[in-house]
């Protein structure tokens, strides 16, 4: 695998192995970049608040579970740089209409904030990662790339 900073800039250049899938288990607190199997790099993360169970709606501080795909980048996001999660997908839509809730949406992979973070699990429901891991999660993953969030 390789990748390198180039000349001071938080933008990597990346010519290893495809990421073909990310796996998030929210027990662990680790993301892991895979090609087939193989696991080619795993990270610590932070998650929502209320990081028990399922998103259901806006604001609950939960991190969703379930198959989602990479479908944004933003290189100037307020947390460093992020990779945008197709939450909610039409199921996670419909649960929170039968519910009653706007089931909320912006959930990303981020680094960190200029503010500190407060405790492990702090965001809304994002999945958060150092800002230099961030830069090689960033450079590795293409939008497209499926990701896999479970609660164990």
């Amino acid at each position: 695998m390789t990748a390198c900073a180039g000349g001071g800039t938080k933008f990597q250049a990346y010519s290893g192995p495809e990421v073909t899938q990310i796996y998030i288990s929210k027990e662990r607190r680790k993301l892991y970049l895979l090609h087939g199997k193989e696991v080619l790099k795993s990270y610590e993360v932070g998650l929502g608040f209320n990081p028990v169970g399922h998103k259901i709606a806006r604001g609950d501080g939960r991190t969703p579970e379930g198959l989602y795909l990479i479908d944004r980048r933003n290189p100037n996001s307020s947390y460093y740089l992020s990779l945008g999660i197709s939450y909610p997908n039409r199921a996670d839509v419909e649960r929170s209409k039968e519910l009653g809730v706007d089931p909320g949406g912006d959930i990303f992979i981020h680094g960190e904030s200029s503010k500190p973070a407060k405790g492990k699990d702090w965001t809304a429901g994002c999945i958060a990662v150092k800002d230099k891991e961030m830069e090689e999660i960033y450079a590795m993953v293409r939008n497209g790339t499926p990701i896999y969030i479970t609660s164990y």
